[in-house]
């Protein structure tokens, strides 16, 4: 799609010189459309047919160094070509609904997690690549630098940058909640306390159940009805952080020894205890 995209515009400015400038040259600055487009196109293949997406990152520096040539010696084709969508579509294809999903349902989330981190790993180093050659561009082309503004070209991007992050806190999540089901507290109250454990686990995985109900895809960064489904799924966690809380601080307190104290806390996920309701109920 990006390929085409730049195809594109080179064959329709090609038309337009044709009755600007004449057709000599016009036919000047077709073939050195062409030529460049024979530059750029490998790359493109390579991003768009490599199946280990983590080694993308070995692409765009020579990528963008020959988009920086073209842009310094092209008399006509010097426009920055776009690649976020390839690249958002390796990345969907690398950690997808899908797989995040079932990761999930076999206790697998933590790998997850890595493929996330990878992800936002991976889009993160194009970024950062594009703005060395960017600042590249700026030194050695005086004349013409990238005056491509930086929210054009990033914005569907950053969107997805977006949803990966809060997917990734969702995954997170639910590995924090997820030792709750074998959480059993002691002392004089431990049934009670150990029963309202339970009663709560049971409800977060209600609110993950009906999180992965949604009718679209969870990587998909144009669904915008994921920020409304989101929020309701945060909402539905901090009430119950609000109670989990309630229900740690009671059996802190029911402990008659700090030994006991420290066993008791022992029993739940660390970072599941440094979450700031908790923390405050504590």
């Amino acid at each position: 799609m990006t390929i085409q995209f730049v195809y594109n515009l080179s064959y329709l400015g090609s038309k337009r010189s044709i009755r600007r400038k004449g057709v000599f040259t016009a036919r000047l600055e077709a073939n050195d459309n062409t030529i460049c487009l024979q530059s750029i196109v490998p790359w493109f293949e390579e991003i768009n047919s490599k199946d280990d997406f983590p080694s993308l990152v070995d692409v765009f520096k020579p990528m963008l160094y020959t988009i920086l040539l073209i842009w310094k010696k092209s008399k006509y084709y010097n426009t920055p070509a776009k690649i976020c969508n390839s690249l958002i579509e390796q990345a969907c294809r690398y950690v997808s609904e899908e797989q995040i999903l079932n990761l999930i349902e076999n206790d697998e989330a933590n790998l997850a997690v890595d493929k996330l981190k990878t992800t936002l790993l991976v889009c993160g180093k194009f970024k950062a690549t594009y703005f060395e050659y960017k600042s590249k561009a700026a030194n050695e082309c005086l004349e013409n630098p990238w005056r491509i503004q930086n929210n054009a070209l990033f914005m569907r991007l950053d969107t997805f940058l977006e949803r990966c992050h809060d997917v990734l806190d969702l995954t997170k999540t639910t590995i924090q909640f997820s030792k709750l089901s074998k959480v059993e507290i002691g002392g004089t109250k431990g049934k009670d306390l150990t029963s309202s454990i339970q009663e709560i686990y049971l409800d977060f995985q209600n609110a993950v159940d009906t999180f992965k109900a949604i009718e679209y895809d969870l990587m998909d960064a144009d669904a915008h009805k994921f920020e409304v489904d989101y929020s309701t799924f945060c909402s539905a966690v901090k009430e119950i952080e609000r109670r989990l809380g309630a229900v740690i601080s009671s059996g802190v307190d029911d402990c008659l020894t700090v030994y006991g104290r420290f066993q008791l806390l022992d029993s739940f996920d660390s970072d599941l205890l440094h979450r700031s309701i908790i923390q405050d109920e504590l």
